[in-house]
């Protein structure tokens, strides 16, 4: 069955180009396939949605979802948000699909909103068993009212070497590592340009590794990869300027840890009450403790990008993949649409 498939790029957020490098990849493999891709660019600074350069914005309709463009009326089968960060991962942009009945792909609003704020998913990593990495949370209020505390707060609780981090922002923007109290506080200052809640966590000395997760009920779960690069820490530039760091997946990591690599991995997932797709990713200390770090439900997305090579790593194809996730945004909505009056 052919659809018609709006998929929103851009967006608010300090990701916005490499949300766009992403969605290029997923309309480009649209193209190639039964469906029809509808490009809506979602404007960095204003946050308007246009199409072709005309405002559109998406309405309501009963199990009708349609983009309305001036005074015209165009029909959607399926949303595809190709979002990072703020106002598109956060459960906002999965909040105004809900609003117009429109299927969508990947993780609901609760999902979404949970695992932007890197607080609050430790919270229910904790609650579901899965070991985090010790940290304290700041907030403005605390940073603006008593500097001193704050940074007492985190000398006491984490020590040095820490990373301070916004909370609830993606691509290691705004991230610090601090290696020792004289450099805090301006790593706090620059956190808080980004986010009004700033998280300082104890650096681990552990591998970086990553799982991918697809699925709603039934999941599918990647082999393991390892993320290895020549920089002191995966910052943005390492992210994203070309050969700065290396996947490699299958990672050596033995049987029994990637097991429970891959095991953790599902459990983060369900543990949200994730859906679609997720990456996600931890520290293997070198006792082969793991330590969970964030998950991502809507990782970079271009078909070299870690995400997608550690899915095609367990056989699945970019163009499958992307079938994949159209077909489980389908079967979501449909059975979300058992339980609305």
């Amino acid at each position: 069955m052919s659809l018609r498939i709006a998929v929103l790029r851009g967006g608010r957020s300090s990701e916005h180009d490499v949300s766009l490098a992403s969605a290029t990849a997923v309309i480009e493999a649209l193209d190639a396939g039964p469906h029809t891709p509808i490009p809506i660019t979602i404007d960095r600074e204003s946050g308007l949605w246009t199409r072709e350069g005309n405002e559109v914005f998406l309405a309501p309709g009963a199990r009708n979802p349609r983009l309305i463009n001036g005074s015209q009326t165009e029909p959607i089968d399926l949303v595809f948000p190709v979002l990072h960060g703020p106002f598109g991962e956060d459960g906002t942009v999965q909040g105004a699909c809900e609003i117009a009945g429109a299927p969508y792909v990947g993780a609901g609003v609760a999902a979404s909103a949970i695992a932007m704020d890197k607080a609050l998913f430790k919270t229910f990593m904790i609650d579901e068993g899965i070991e985090v990495a010790r940290h304290v949370l700041l907030t403005s209020r605390d940073w603006e009212r008593d500097r001193a505390g704050a940074l007492s707060r985190v000398t006491d609780e984490i020590g040095y070497p820490c990373f301070s981090k916004p909370a609830r922002l993606g691509s290691s923007v705004g991230i610090s590592r601090v290696d020792g109290a004289d450099a805090l506080a301006g790593a706090l200052d620059l956190a808080f340009i980004h986010d009004s809640r700033v998280l300082v966590e104890v650096a681990i000395n552990g591998r970086e590794v990553e799982v991918g997760v697809l699925g709603n009920d039934e999941l599918e779960v990647s082999p393991v990869g390892e993320i290895t690069y020549a920089a002191d820490w995966y910052d943005y530039a390492t992210k994203y300027e070309p050969d700065q760091m290396a996947l490699a997946v299958p990672a050596d990591v033995g049987q029994d840890a990637s097991d429970q690599l891959r095991d953790a991995a599902a459990r983060a997932f369900r543990a949200i009450d994730a859906s679609g797709m997720a990456r996600v990713d931890f520290f293997l200390e070198p006792g082969g403790r793991v330590v969970i770090s964030e998950l991502n439900t809507i990782p970079g997305f271009t078909p070299t990008s870690v995400y997608a090579r550690l899915m095609e790593s367990g056989g699945l194809s970019y163009e499958a993949l992307i079938s994949r996730l159209i077909d489980l945004g389908m079967e979501r909505a449909a059975a979300a649409a058992r339980y609305r009056n």
